[in-house]
């Protein structure tokens, strides 16, 4: 398995990845709208290929932090393995990669709403364990916070995620 940042001519492929691993358009045109914003780090879109096919995918964009000031951190969103490839590690690839790369940009926090029995492995915790609030109603253990290595305390507020993701 090999993974890097998407190229342009991925961009089908990871349309395809997203289309079948959520059975829907949405995600797919969610990473669309997110590579057209001010939102979109190149760097931190990235593929997982096996025998050079795309089977997976990982998009971290920034989103707000609002609370005595708004502040740009990661959102994780969305990530998708083929079907015929998940449970075989590349989605926890995927994650591990995208942090370690978040990490080296100085990155303060990624935020996700997923599944904890899977993000907990990657030091995920629930957000109001760092007082930030999600703009969604779910259950507390679902909207979860990794801090990396320059975040600060300071980091407190509400999250607001950007109009793309309205359509999701």
């Amino acid at each position: 398995m090999n993974i890097r940042s998407e190229t342009i001519l991925d961009y089908p492929a990871i349309a395809e990845v997203n289309t079948l691993a959520f059975g829907q358009e949405n995600e797919a045109k969610l990473v669309e709208e997110i590579r057209h914003s001010e939102r979109y780090i190149p760097e931190l879109s990235l593929i997982a290929e096996v025998e050079n096919i795309v089977v997976g995918h990982i998009l971290f964009s920034y989103i707000d932090l609002v609370g005595e000031e708004r502040l740009q951190v990661l959102g994780l969103a969305p990530m998708a393995v083929l079907p015929d490839f998940q449970r075989q590690g590349i989605g926890s690839a995927l994650v591990k990669a995208g942090l370690e790369i978040a990490n080296a940009r100085g990155e303060v926090m990624a935020i996700v709403l997923g599944h904890p029995q899977f993000y907990h492995r990657f030091g995920f915790e629930p957000s109001v364990n760092y007082g930030i609030e999600s703009p969604f109603p779910v259950p507390e253990d679902v909207f979860m916070v990794k801090p990396l290595q320059s975040y600060q305390q300071i980091y407190q507020g509400k999250v607001i995620y950007p109009p793309a993701f309205e359509k999701v």
